[in-house]
């Protein structure tokens, strides 16, 4: 039985939850998270590039001098890919990046990806999340209360030598949602390090993009409901 604290959003624990075992305990399958992580990269590709060729340059039609006797090179337009304004020779043209993935696959990924949140502790709980107002320092605070934190390393230069201490800088955080709330999802937009997301909406990518998972409860008994 996989239980996990439930937080409110001062970061106090205000009860437990049973997860289920089949999403939240699967065993972590690398192989198909990078068949599906590179399938969804591909498939945010527009696939719009496009280079003119030697056929499709405007001008050229002339000789730029006759064939013989001039001691310069052979030339036939003054559009080939070696002059010039020239055509592009073997240039990328419009194409499809489309990768299709099986809907099982995509599913042992999204129990992957859940899962491997779980085993290392982030994914969070919360109870519920509710603003009066648009409030992004409500949301930070809440971030900040829950642990999105850690510390790096940085260097400077002081005096000409090199020195260096440790700062505290907010983590990557996917908030995840059970529905639209408007309050919520504009208060997160201006926090640089976190993205918002519906159960509905989830992917395996977004998940393995971020440090700390940050789900309510509710969100998490509707991922349940569906994928269970």
């Amino acid at each position: 039985m996989l239980n996990v604290n439930v937080y409110n959003m001062k970061g106090e624990v205000c009860g437990s939850m049973e997860l289920s075992e089949k999403i939240f305990g699967a065993e972590v399958n690398s192989s198909v998270l990078h068949t599906v992580v590179r399938a969804y990269l591909l498939n945010q590709r527009q696939g719009t590039q496009s280079t003119l060729t030697r056929a499709e340059v405007s001008g050229g039609g002339r000789k730029p001098w006759r064939q013989k006797g001039t001691g310069r090179a052979r030339q036939g337009s003054t559009r080939s890919p070696q002059w010039i304004h020239g055509g592009i020779a073997l240039g990328p043209k419009p194409r499809t990046y489309k990768v299709s993935v099986n809907k099982k696959v995509k599913r042992a990924a999204l129990y992957s990806a859940l899962s491997s949140k779980v085993a290392n502790g982030e994914l969070i709980v919360v109870d519920n999340i509710a603003l009066e107002a648009y409030k992004t320092k409500e949301m930070v605070n809440m971030f900040n209360a829950l642990g999105c934190q850690k510390e790096v390393n940085k260097n400077y230069k002081e005096n000409g030598e090199k020195k260096s201490h440790n700062v505290v800088v907010p983590q990557k955080a996917l908030l995840l949602l059970e529905n639209v709330d408007e309050k919520v999802v504009k208060s997160c937009s201006n926090i640089e390090t976190v993205k918002t997301t519906l159960v509905n909406t989830l992917n395996v990518y977004e998940i393995l993009n971020c440090e700390k998972v940050v789900a309510t409860k509710a969100a998490i008994e509707k991922l349940e409901e569906v994928y269970a």
